[in-house]
């Protein structure tokens, strides 16, 4: 299955940081913090404005972004070739606060 979104949304892959403190990795259920940063996997075509005309995209396939912590819905679909359950964020552009460069 594809996802392609519409408008001003977007497609994220959360990408998830080891915590470390004082150089021990701490595992995932210490801290069970939604992630704030991702790669955008997909961008919708743009808001349109009031007079009716598309404003484009900040963002691009590819970017690795940072976005507000709880603006993003989870979305959970299962890998073809896996088989296993994959976590998906769609977000706002507005939810997107900057891009890594």
């Amino acid at each position: 299955m594809k996802i392609r979104p519409l408008r001003d949304n977007i497609l994220l892959e959360p990408l998830k940081e080891e915590k470390k403190k004082g150089g021990i990795i701490l595992p995932e259920t210490v801290e069970k913090e939604r992630p704030e940063k991702g790669r955008v996997l997909a961008v919708g075509s743009g808001k349109i404005d009031k007079d009716g005309k598309r404003i484009p995209m900040e963002v691009k396939k590819g970017d690795i972004v940072l976005f507000t912590k709880y603006g993003p819905n989870e979305i959970k679909m299962e890998d073809k070739k896996t088989g296993k359950e994959v976590e998906y964020l769609i977000a706002k552009e507005e939810d997107i606060l900057a891009i890594i460069e």
